[in-house]
């Protein structure tokens, strides 16, 4: 009897609190549930954008096979602007193979936009490495080595590869 009575004098207290902290108590999970709205639409727009980038990317390829390489170089230089982990990488890889872009410094511009994407520190070497290899391309051998000897000195996945192009 002593222990009903102590758990309803537990009880009424318990609700004594949440009466008296009642709007801090609502204010807290309004909070909790904006911030859950927020997040979930924070993940909806990003796979839009990233949806909308992939178009994008498709629609400069199907460009790019039909002659219409100035409409797919535009296309691809947006897609690196937006700076898409995934599909600036790409985006320059065929500016690149595909001599869209005449312009050197141009091309140096567009690597530098790449280079500031957050991205693993692989794919940062790797941007890297493909660099040094446009440098050596466009006749800059100095600027080419330096990088070669950042991606040795960072005991990178790329060091061997970096190591036989620099002999």
């Amino acid at each position: 009897m002593e222990n009903e009575v102590e758990k309803l004098g537990i009880i009424k207290k318990i609700a004594n609190i949440l009466i008296e902290r009642k709007k801090t108590l609502i204010s807290i999970l309004i909070i909790i549930i904006f911030s859950f709205l927020g997040l979930e639409f924070l993940d909806y727009y990003k796979k839009k954008i990233n949806r909308e980038i992939s178009e994008k990317y498709i629609k400069a390829g199907i460009y790019l096979t039909t002659s219409k390489r100035d409409q797919s170089k535009k296309i691809y230089i947006e897609i690196i602007k937006n700076k898409n982990k995934f599909y600036s990488i790409l985006a320059l890889n065929n500016i690149i193979e595909n001599d869209l872009e005449k312009n050197s410094d141009e091309v140096l511009k567009l690597f530098n936009l790449v280079e500031q994407i957050k991205t693993e520190k692989d794919q940062k070497e790797l941007v890297k490495l493909k660099k040094a290899l446009y440098l050596f391309k466009i006749s800059k051998m100095d600027e080419g080595n330096s990088l070669l000897k950042q991606i040795i000195a960072d005991d990178s996945k790329w060091k061997n590869i970096a190591l036989e192009l620099i002999k």
